[in-house]
């Protein structure tokens, strides 16, 4: 099925997604004339593509995340460092919950895909579940740990993110989080409520 995304402040950048690829880009009226039967998501803000974190490994197999239940234990925002050893090393069946939530604030953030060698099982796992692409990572790293586009083109992964901001200058003043839907391989895998 057809889906046509378009975000209120790039309307010249809608983008028409058949499966899990992209099948056009281009502007809102003339792809909604041409695909009249897709299937229409509105979104606020821009549409751009998709986020690399080069921060794979960290993020994924060094970092706790908490279950919103353990934010009595925990908190709720992610853990570093010898505190998130000590909680593996406690129980190493929190690997793969970790891995999945770290998955999910990834998403959150409008990442598509990750750098870095993954070694463990279950980060490995959760983002394959999740459709994250997997590069190499980039020979220097722009700075610490933290939550580069691929084009979007005919024929290419249905790969991009949605940001409520005005514009790009906004979106690098503001950050990820203003991140309102993740769409990895045509599929909507994050969406704010």
């Amino acid at each position: 099925m057809l889906t046509l995304h378009v975000a209120e402040a790039t309307p010249g950048s809608a983008v028409l997604v058949d499966g899990a690829l992209v099948a056009a880009v281009g502007p809102y009226e003339d792809l909604a004339e041409q695909h009249q039967n897709a299937r229409l998501r509105r979104w606020p803000g821009i549409l751009t593509p998709g986020l690399l974190n080069p921060y794979g490994p960290e993020l994924l197999e060094e970092t706790y995340h908490p279950d919103p239940r353990e934010a009595a234990e925990f908190g709720t925002e992610p853990i570093t460092g010898e505190r998130a050893r000590e909680i593996f090393r406690a129980d190493p069946a929190r690997r793969g919950a970790s891995a999945r939530r770290g998955v999910q604030r990834l998403l959150a953030h409008g990442t598509v895909a990750i750098a870095g060698e993954l070694r463990g099982r279950a980060a490995v796992d959760a983002v394959r579940r999740a459709g994250l692409a997997v590069g190499r990572r980039p020979d220097r790293l722009p700075g610490p740990p933290s939550l580069s586009p691929a084009p979007l083109v005919p024929g290419g992964p249905a790969r991009f993110a949605v940001f409520d901001v005005p514009d790009r200058a906004a979106l690098v003043r503001l950050g990820a989080s203003t991140c309102v839907a993740t769409v990895v391989e045509g599929r909507l895998v994050f969406r704010r409520r």
